[in-house]
């Protein structure tokens, strides 16, 4: 399977663990400036306001930055 948990870090949060967003996301779809839908793989959607920060698909992690 090709999904990944979405984190989302703080602003000015450096040094600081991001928080899981959203679980086993398999959609992320743009909605507008720097705004996301996210949609799992258990159907749960979510819209996030923030950039990417990092990506690493081989531990299936995201990480975006709120604004």
């Amino acid at each position: 399977m090709c999904e990944a948990n979405i984190y989302l870090a703080h602003k000015n949060s450096e040094g600081e663990e991001p928080e899981l967003f959203l679980e086993s996301a398999d959609q992320i779809v743009p909605d507008g400036e720097d705004s996301w839908r996210l949609t799992s793989i258990f159907g749960e959607q979510k819209i996030l306001r923030g950039r990417v920060r990092s990506m690493n698909l081989v531990e299936h992690r995201i990480v975006f930055e709120s604004l």
